[in-house]
């Protein structure tokens, strides 16, 4: 089944760009200085944040559905971030290279598969939940704290 996966759109957060410390508390964030590889998933590029940049750690709400399953999670953005990934029919390194768990959600935004999933079952287990006719789309999270990668959708 063909797919797309995308990275978050960077407007949302551009705003957050270059405010200070103080600023960004206030706004219950935290800002980062990257020390290590590969520390810091950035959700638009869909790519570790490299050594010397900066994330941004704040929370999101990934799923904005009225369901039980409605949900927010911390996230890293990189400062500066302003491009987003978006592929057909490849999974990008970072959800392969991490234990994941993809998430099949139905329209009304209830998980109706969920598998854990590392390497190349990723791809293989996104191609099997579309199968499903159930399932409009899957969110990948990292297995093990939890917290929201990236939505795929269907090409």
């Amino acid at each position: 089944m063909p797919f797309r996966i995308k990275g978050l759109d960077p407007e949302p957060f551009q705003h957050l760009y270059g405010k200070s410390d103080a600023e960004l508390a206030d706004l219950h964030i935290t800002r980062h200085a990257v020390e290590d590889y590969p520390a810091y998933p950035d959700r638009v590029s869909l790519t570790p944040i490299e050594i010397g940049g900066t994330a941004l750690l704040l929370n999101y709400e990934h799923l904005p559905v009225d369901s039980p399953y409605r949900s927010r999670h911390a996230i890293y953005v990189q400062e500066g971030a302003d491009t987003p990934y978006e592929a057909e029919n490849t999974v990008p390194p970072l959800l392969t290279a991490n234990p994941m768990a993809l998430r099949g959600i139905d329209e009304v935004g209830c998980i109706e598969d969920a598998d854990l999933v590392q390497g190349d079952a990723v791809q293989a287990t996104i191609e099997r939940m579309f199968q499903d006719e159930r399932i409009a789309y899957i969110h990948a999270h990292f297995a093990a704290r939890g917290c929201f990668a990236a939505r795929i959708d269907r090409a």
